[in-house]
């Protein structure tokens, strides 16, 4: 269980970044014109040119919280940090924006989008499967992390 457990974690310092740059959703605004493809790191970028304060927080929260975590976490698997910062891991992986991000695409693929009285066409891609499976796996990471490391 522990080694499965270093491999998942390990395989997320890989995984987290293919999926900020793979496409997560198509969209358009004509059935007839071709689709432009969305990443969470085109999304950022978007958000750049707007504010920047908000990107700062954004990037943070949805990148950098998720990776300290990962990190985090392989230390405590290695023994090379105490278990008993897992709690304050926890917390930074509450911070991470990645759940409420994942939630957040789905209302929104689920609602559609209307400009200018036309509804829009959302498709998702595969990177928002690739971005869902890494943020489910990332938290049952920690869970189990919790029960094999420390509980015992």
């Amino acid at each position: 269980m522990r080694l499965a457990l270093i491999i998942a974690n390990l395989s997320l310092l890989v995984l987290f970044p293919v999926a900020w740059f793979a496409p997560i959703l198509k969209s358009g605004l004509l059935p007839f014109l071709s689709l432009s493809e969305n990443s969470i790191i085109s999304a950022l970028q978007g958000i750049w040119k707007h504010d920047v304060y908000l990107a700062l927080l954004m990037t943070f929260f949805a990148i950098f919280a998720p990776y300290i975590k990962i990190i985090g976490l392989a230390l405590i698997h290695f023994d090379l940090l105490s278990a008993r910062l897992l709690a304050p891991l926890t917390f930074i992986g509450k911070l991470a924006m990645a759940d409420i991000f994942v939630i957040a695409l789905y209302i929104v693929l689920y609602t559609g989008i209307k400009v200018a009285g036309v509804h829009g066409r959302i498709e998702t891609a595969w990177g928002l499967y690739l971005f869902t499976g890494c943020v489910v796996i990332s938290l049952l990471i920690s869970v189990l992390t919790r029960k094999v490391f420390v509980d015992g």
